[in-house]
C-alpha cells in the first residue's frame, strides 16, 4: 500500500468513525459536518459545494435547512448515517480525488456517477419511452454488473444509477450487489410497481438503496402514459417506504401534455406531503425510430419549468435537479463521462441515456478504455458544446452537434430493434433546437449580464 493510500485510508477512517457518532440532534449534527468536511478538504476538490451548503447550515429558517433536518426525523438513523457516509466521504472527498488523479493519468474524462440498466425488461410499456427500443430480453449478468463497480471505484466512482428496462426486474442481483460494496451509494430509476415488505426490509439491511419513483404528475397523467393503475402503485410504494423510514424521490419526464401537472405547486406539495426528498426532472426527447415528436415540450413549456423549479428551491423542502434548465449550474453537458455516462443492458457503454450511439463495449473494454474511445473524447473536445450553458444539449439544443461527433468517431446506433441514423435522430429535435435558442439565449443574458 503506498503512502498516499495509507494517509487516504487514515483520513477517511477518522471522518467515518466522526459521523458515526454523530448526534440525532440535527441543530449540532450540520455544523459539526462541515467544519469536518472543511478540515479534510485540504485540496478544495468540493469548496464550491462546501461554499454553496455552508449558508444554508447556517440559517435554520430557510426551506433547505428543513430539508436537511427531516433526515433526521424522517430517515432511519443508520440508513442516514450510510448515506452521509457514502457521499460525503466516498463519493466526493475520496471519490473526488482519485478522480482527479485519474483525469490527469488517463487524459479523459472521468465520471462522479454511472448510469447502466441490468435489465431491458419491463413490466410495463409507457409510451415515447426510449428503453423499449433495447428489446426485452437483454441483461448484464452480475459478474458483469459487479466489474463495473469494481473498475469505477478504482478511479473514484462510488455512485451508481440503475435504469432500464425495469431495474427490479433484477432487484435480487441490486441488493447483492449494496451487501457487495456498502462504500458505495446506489439509486434506482423505477416505474414503483415491484416493491413489497420483503424488498423494503432488505433496503433497510443494506441502507444504502434509494428509489426514485418514475411519475407524470397526477393519476390521469401517469396512467395515460404509463397505464391504468399505475399511479396508485406509485403511492402504495411510496406510502410502504415512508412508513419504513427509508429514502426516495420522484423522477418526473415533463412532455408537451404534462408540463402544466409536472411544474405545478400542487404537484410538489403533493410529492413532499409523501416523503420525497428530491425529484428528478428530465423532458421528453423523441428517442428510437417511431418515437412520437409530438411530446416534446414547447419552449414556453421548457421556460415554465426553468421558472417554476427555481422558484420551488427558494421556497420548498426538496432537492430538485433539472436535467437540461440546470445547466447553468454545471456548465453544460455532463455526459460523455464528464460527470456521467450510461451503460445499456447489452453492454454499450454510452455517453447518455438519450444518446444511443457507441464505440465501445463493456464486454470488450475497461471503463478506462472506453473513457479513452474517441467518441468520448469528441465530446472532451468539444464540451460545453454551447456558452451559453441554458443551451447545454449537443442533441436537443446545439442540432448537428451530435451528429459531428458521431460521424468522426465512427459510433454506430446501439438500439436494438431498428438503428437510428444520428442524422434523422437530430432532424427531429431541430425544430426544438432552434425556438429554444431565443428564449435560452434571454434567461442567460438576464442572469449572466456580463458574459
Amino acid at each position: 500500500m503506498t503512502k498516499k493510500n495509507v494517509k487516504e485510508n487514515i483520513e477517511t477512517l477518522t471522518l467515518k468513525s466522526a459521523l458515526r457518532f454523530l448526534d440525532d440532534d440535527p441543530d449540532i449534527a450540520l455544523p459539526k459536518i462541515m467544519k469536518w468536511i472543511d478540515k479534510y478538504d485540504v485540496n478544495n476538490v468540493v469548496k464550491p459545494h462546501r461554499d454553496a451548503i455552508r449558508p444554508i447550515v447556517q440559517d435554520k429558517d430557510n426551506n433547505w435547512y428543513k430539508l436537511l433536518k427531516s433526515l433526521f426525523t424522517d430517515i432511519d438513523s443508520e440508513v442516514r448515517k450510510t448515506a452521509f457516509e457514502n457521499f460525503i466521504i466516498n463519493a466526493t472527498i475520496v471519490g473526488g480525488q482519485r478522480q482527479e488523479a485519474a483525469k490527469l493519468k488517463y487524459h479523459c474524462n472521468i465520471p462522479w456517477a454511472i448510469l447502466m440498466d441490468p435489465t431491458s425488461a419491463c413490466n410495463l410499456h409507457c409510451t415515447g419511452c426510449w428503453a423499449a427500443e433495447y428489446g426485452n430480453k437483454l441483461n448484464m449478468d452480475y459478474a458483469t454488473l459487479n466489474s463495473i463497480i469494481n473498475q469505477g471505484k478504482a478511479i473514484g466512482i462510488f455512485f451508481y444509477i440503475y435504469s432500464g428496462g425495469e431495474p427490479m426486474v433484477r432487484r435480487d442481483d441490486i441488493i447483492k450487489l449494496c451487501y457487495a460494496h456498502p462504500d458505495c451509494e446506489f439509486l434506482a430509476f423505477t416505474n414503483g410497481t415491484l416493491f413489497d415488505e420483503a424488498f423494503a426490509d432488505e433496503m433497510l439491511k443494506v441502507k444504502n438503496f434509494t428509489p426514485a419513483f418514475s411519475i407524470e404528475g397526477f393519476e390521469e397523467a401517469t396512467d395515460s402514459r404509463r397505464g391504468k393503475g399505475t399511479y396508485q402503485a406509485v403511492l402504495k410504494s411510496m406510502d410502504l417506504l415512508k412508513r419504513k423510514k427509508l429514502p426516495f424521490g420522484v423522477s418526473c419526464c415533463y412532455t408537451k401534455v404534462n408540463t402544466d401537472s409536472i411544474g405545478s405547486e400542487a404537484f410538489i406539495d403533493d410529492v413532499i406531503k409523501r416523503g420525497a426528498k428530491f425529484a428528478w426532472f428530465f423532458t421528453y426527447i423523441p428517442v428510437g425510430v417511431g418515437a412520437p415528436t409530438d411530446l416534446i415540450a414547447t419552449a414556453k413549456q421548457r421556460k415554465f419549468m426553468y421558472d417554476k423549479i427555481r422558484a420551488y428551491r427558494s421556497t420548498k423542502s426538496i432537492f430538485t435537479m433539472d436535467f437540461w434548465n440546470d445547466g447553468e449550474y454545471v456548465k453544460g453537458c455532463i455526459a460523455g463521462g464528464r460527470s456521467y455516462l450510461h451503460i445499456n443492458a447489452n453492454g454499450d457503454i454510452e455517453p447518455c441515456a438519450f444518446i444511443h450511439y457507441s464505440d465501445s463495449n463493456i464486454h470488450e473494454k475497461t471503463l478506462i478504455e472506453a473513457f479513452q474511445s474517441p467518441l468520448f473524447m469528441q465530446y472532451k473536445a468539444h464540451q460545453p458544446f454551447n456558452q451559453n450553458h441554458l443551451r447545454p444539449c449537443p442533441l436537443l439544443d446545439n442540432n448537428g452537434a451530435l451528429a459531428e461527433m458521431v460521424h468522426n468517431s465512427k459510433a454506430t446506433s446501439t438500439d436494438m430493434i431498428e438503428k437510428e441514423d444520428v442524422d434523422s435522430l437530430c432532424a427531429k429535435c431541430k425544430e426544438a433546437a432552434v425556438n429554444w435558442k431565443p428564449v435560452a439565449d434571454m434567461l442567460w443574458e438576464k442572469s449572466h449580464p456580463n458574459k
